[in-house]
């Protein structure tokens, strides 16, 4: 049987490029005479950019920290240990880098068991011990506290959180079985499962102690000093602790089916971390630790050995590495300052674009349309917003009244737009109106401003073609809801230069946006892929397969909304619109439903209807299915599955042989950051390798073995 120690020096040589984190052990004397005192302090030796972590080497240095507090704690030398972390980072958990080069199943145990071995020391002392979370906490930064007998947290704490089952693991090194034995499985299970599967919502310090997870909660300014002085009172007697009991009856099992439901309403069944976690949440219900361990083990293992925990970290990698550094982009030293914006159009998305850049750049912003009562409108819009983030105590007064005095709106373009720099069109989709736009902005905008267009579909280059200077025009593509999908697709133009291209990356990143690269090609990234996986759905339809069953056909790809649910959202008449276009360009893959056609000239706003009687499901509306017209052809869940599939990989393999973007990567991270694609699919290509579709469609993979998959 190996060691602790045994086992962490083998993972460690697995791992040699491991950012190290020590465990330093210093002494003092608590207040109040309480005795005293070690206190383990965990840091990787750089500052607050770059977070503890916890990879083999770290967690021995950890273990060897608690050998001396174990020997000080039997020979009577201490009366307590305290844990916390460097300024503003307590720990955030595993250091995923060296997840993914694990190869082997035993090496994965070995990680799960390692660290429970570990942790499970600090229980194990012969004198009480204290968790400080003092800054982020995240994963086995969140455990390792959860190991203690006691915890304190910080005010200031920005982020906590168990955000496991979001990339495709589960809460390991003791999460799972400590947490809802210490604030019951209703809560656990909300931390665990709900927040995570939430985009990974994080709890501020506040809701860590209302939760129960910390038993203090401290000002941030002297959050070390308050705890050691709260430490001295429990050590005293002078301060008691209560917790209240937790449910152990019939509460904890509905709490874990209610997980179930949250996670089928999430993911479908199509990713098993969520399932996985909620089994040892409820098998801990009869309080045997040992065994919830175990458990966490073995699920740990065989989560890193499966492919969606490796598609979850190349996502989680993409977003946080990739988005910020765009592949393709110029030199940001290009980039021109932008001291004013100009947004042609005062519509819903105008209006949405001008409080987002308003918000962010925090400069004058001018809306411009083709009558006052428009232009008020859109002006209004941005104040009633701004009023609204007022009530909420996002911003205070002064900013409010600011924000409002620097939006404004004009009918006169040369009046409104003669000192911008950067000038964005969101008219009507058309190319003729767009071209008469920029026609005139160009007109009266000086000469080193940007010309941006909110294009979904159209050609940069042609809207630029008939202008003195299309050298100045990017492609600046939202995804709606603005405000919360993150993905900017910044389409050069034929003509495009590199200074304008590298402004708009700039004012991408002000925007806190991710900026991706693509080529002017028909409908750019996320609209072509859609198109292409709806257009075959619907094709499907068309040809006799019953709606309900092409609809569930793609239930096992965990997205976030059924095809005709989205159809919905962006609008019938928008998706035939880019249909429409993309047929033009590639007539032989992109049809024109007739089907879809007759919705819209019938102005419905979907295939759906829903009812209070059927609890809001969505139902096939009648007057819908009267108008389809369907073939005779009826495909299984199965058949239909693979034709989808099938399209989607035969499109993107054409995509990146024309070079719309640069790698695959680049089509996964759009469909992530733009379309909500889960990231337990890495997007998609790695599902479509996963499932062997890439190969038997373009003869190869998208991705080189090892990436966003189980090293070979």
């Amino acid at each position: 049987m190996s060691t602790t120690a045994e086992l962490l020096k083998g993972a460690a040589e697995l791992f040699p490029d491991e950012v190290v984190t020590s465990a330093h052990v210093r002494h003092f004397e608590l207040p109040a005479g309480a005795g005293r005192f070690a206190l383990v302090t965990l840091d990787n030796g750089f500052d607050h950019t770059k977070p503890t972590t916890f990879g083999p080497q770290s967690l021995a240095n950890l273990n060897t920290a608690i050998d001396q507090v174990e020997a000080e704690a039997a020979n009577g030398e201490i009366v307590g240990v305290g844990i916390t972390g460097k300024p503003f980072i307590f720990a955030v958990g595993a250091d995923l880098k060296g997840v993914e080069l694990l190869k082997q199943h035993s090496d994965a145990l070995a990680i799960g068991k390692g660290g429970h071995d570990v942790f499970k020391r600090l229980s194990a002392l012969a004198v009480p011990t204290f968790a400080y979370y003092n800054g982020a906490a995240m994963g086995g930064g969140v455990e390792v506290g959860l190991h203690c007998t006691y915890r304190t947290v910080s005010k200031a704490l920005p982020a906590f959180s168990l955000p496991e089952v979001f990339l495709g693991l589960v809460p390991g090194w003791g999460g799972c079985t400590i947490l809802p034995n210490l604030i019951g499985a209703e809560k656990a299970v909300s931390v665990i499962i709900e927040n995570s599967l939430n985009q990974n919502r994080q709890l501020k310090g506040k809701q860590v102690f209302e939760l129960g997870i910390a038993d203090a909660i401290f000002e941030g300014a002297d959050f070390l000093e308050q705890s050691l002085v709260w430490t001295a009172g429990v050590l005293n007697g002078s301060v008691t602790v209560e917790r209240p009991e937790v449910d152990r009856g019939e509460a904890w099992d509905q709490a874990v089916a209610k997980g179930r439901a949250i996670a089928d309403s999430k993911v479908h069944g199509a990713a098993p971390a969520a399932y996985r976690a909620l089994d040892i949440v409820e098998a801990a219900k009869d309080g045997d630790l040992q065994k919830g361990f175990d458990a966490e083990d073995q699920a740990l293992a065989d989560l890193i050995m499966g492919g969606e925990l490796r598609s979850g970290i190349y996502a989680f990698n993409l977003v946080q590495k990739r988005g910020k550094r765009p592949a393709g982009a110029p030199d940001k030293n290009l980039a021109r300052p932008v001291t004013k914006v100009g947004v042609v159009g005062a519509g819903l998305m105008a209006s949405q674009l001008a409080l987002l850049f308003l918000r962010r750049l925090e400069v004058p912003v001018v809306l411009t349309d083709i009558d006052q009562e428009r232009v008020d409108k859109g002006v209004g819009y941005v104040h009633g917003e701004i009023d609204k983030l007022l009530g909420k105590g996002r911003i205070n007064q002064d900013k409010a009244n600011r924000l409002k005095g620097m939006v404004s709106g004009v009918l006169d373009k040369a009046a409104g737009f003669a000192d911008a720099d950067f000038i964005i069109e969101a008219v009507f989709e058309e190319m003729s109106v767009k071209q008469k736009v920029f026609a005139e902005v160009e007109a009266v905008a000086p000469a080193h401003a940007i010309l941006a267009t909110n294009t979904s579909s159209l050609s940069v280059s042609e809207m630029a073609s008939k202008l003195r200077h299309p050298e100045r025009v990017v492609g600046f593509h939202f995804f709606n809801p603005v405000a919360i999908l993150p993905l900017l697709e910044i389409v050069r133009g034929e003509k495009t230069d590199d200074a304008s291209l590298a402004t708009a990356f700039a004012v991408a990143k002000k925007l806190k946006k991710t900026g991706v690269l693509t080529k002017d090609a028909p409908a750019f990234v996320v609209n072509r892929i859609l198109t292409r996986f709806m257009g075959e759905i619907q094709n499907i339809i068309d040809e006799g397969t019953p709606v309900a069953v092409a609809e569930k056909a793609v239930e096992p790809l965990g997205l976030p909304m059924s095809p005709l649910v989205l159809l919905e959202l962006v609008g019938p008449a928008i998706g035939l619109h880019v249909s429409e276009t993309l047929n033009r360009a590639f007539p032989e893959r992109f049809t024109v439903s007739p089907n879809l056609k007759a919705v819209v000239e019938a102005g419905k706003r979907g295939f759906y209807v829903y009812n209070a009687e059927n609890g809001f499901k969505p139902e096939l509306d009648p007057e819908v299915a009267a108008l389809l017209k369907q073939g005779d052809v009826v495909l299984t869940e199965e058949q239909a599955r693979d034709r989808v599939l099938d399209a989607v990989a035969q499109e993107i393999g054409l995509m990146l042989e024309e070079g719309v973007v640069a790698e695959a990567q680049d089509i996964d991270l759009c469909l992530i950051t733009g379309a909500g694609w889960p990231f337990h699919l890495g997007g998609i290509t790695p599902y479509l390798d996963r499932e062997g579709v890439s190969e038997r469609v373009n003869g190869k993979r998208f991705l080189a073995q090892g990436v966003a998959s189980v090293p070979a």
